[in-house]
């Protein structure tokens, strides 16, 4: 079996697997932001960004609103549309938002952001992640950043799960599935953060997401 032959069937499980996901309920997400996101990118000056795996477009739409110019990249149509469909109804037009339906691995650009967020890039299936992880360093502006939030445990509420759950990297296997350059990134905050959310029976409940946010140095003048 040919390599191709083997990444068109992660993709088509990929596709299948989140259509199916986004294909059972009408709203899958809340559409608030993600706090954690709000909190690290509120104090940055807006310019370009590009959300990976952007969902029903919660992240972005926020981001649009707050002055970024947002891209949103996802391997389901079905959550494309309903993204689009969101920032039409908040009045956010094509130069504010746009919204593109592609797995990472085959999309490609010749631009770069001043921002990239991959959140909760994460998948009860086998995909090469720190590929895409990597990937998505290639596309951050000189002077831009890229933040990766990912699950670091299961939800407080939650029992042992009975199938397969996807990996809960630490921030520094995330770092290390980067494998950054020094001399090129800083770091700038590598942690587990715990946020407080509302569960299933409506009692508070934790969350746990690891955080890796870095910088790509601009270059020096001179």
């Amino acid at each position: 079996m040919s390599h191709h032959h083997e990444h068109a069937q992660e993709v088509l499980d990929g596709v299948a697997f989140w259509e199916n996901h986004y294909g059972q309920s009408e709203r899958v997400w809340s559409g608030k932001v993600n706090q954690v996101l709000e909190n690290i990118v509120a104090p940055l000056d807006p310019g370009t960004c590009l959300d990976i795996g952007s969902g029903e477009g919660g992240d972005v739409l926020w981001l649009a609103s707050h002055g970024w110019k947002a891209t949103g990249l996802d391997i389901s149509p079905t959550a494309v549309k309903r993204a689009q469909e969101e920032a039409a109804k908040h009045g956010l037009d094509a130069g504010q938002t746009r919204f593109i339906a592609s797995d990472l691995a085959a999309w490609n650009t010749d631009e770069t952001f001043d921002l990239v967020t991959l959140s909760f890039f994460q998948a009860p299936f086998a995909f090469p992640r720190a590929d895409f992880l990597r990937k998505a360093a290639t596309l951050v502006a000189p002077g831009g950043h890229l933040l990766v939030l990912s699950h670091a445990a299961m939800p407080s509420f939650a029992d042992k799960p009975e199938h397969q759950m996807p990996a809960f990297p630490t921030p520094e296997e995330e770092l290390e599935a980067l494998a950054l350059d020094p001399e090129q990134w800083d770091v700038l905050c590598a942690e587990v953060r715990e946020r407080t959310i509302t569960g299933p029976d409506g009692n508070p409940a934790t969350l746990e997401d690891a955080v890796v946010f870095v910088q790509r140095k601009a270059p020096s003048l001179g």
